[in-house]
């Protein structure tokens, strides 16, 4: 379901595809272990997403997109055409638990991410064998 959820059409042939699929299903399942309501759920899947797409598609380094977490957990920094985070979404101890979660999954490989959406990668060769 998450693969129909994510587009993911390439699943089978692209590692990129393939990490991503792992990185979100840990994530969905991590949060369901922690007993997350239907609206935190959704609301830690954003916060997965938010960061992977600083890292991807702003090209943020590492020190920005935890600058940036930090904002989005704590619900400053909204402006009119962003909404920033509902502060009172996750108990304390759950925004811990949370960025614990991130460093643990994403922070901690950010080279490895950087790589993935932004290291320039060999043309693949196709033979008869």
């Amino acid at each position: 379901k998450m693969e129909e959820f994510l587009y993911l059409t390439q699943l089978k042939t692209s590692l990129k595809e393939a990490i991503l699929l792992d990185y979100y299903t840990a994530g969905f399942w991590w949060a369901k272990e922690m007993n997350f309501s239907l609206i935190q759920l959704s609301g830690f899947m954003d916060l997965l997403n938010f960061a992977l797409e600083n890292l991807s598609n702003k090209h943020m380094t590492l020190g920005n997109n935890l600058k940036e977490l930090q904002r989005a957990l704590s619900g400053i920094g909204k402006t009119d055409s962003e909404e920033g985070g509902d502060p009172n979404l996750f108990s304390i101890e759950q925004a811990k638990a949370i960025i614990d979660y991130l460093v643990i999954s994403l922070f901690k490989h950010y080279k490895e991410y950087e790589y993935l959406f932004h290291g320039r990668r060999e043309e693949p060769v196709i033979s008869n064998e």
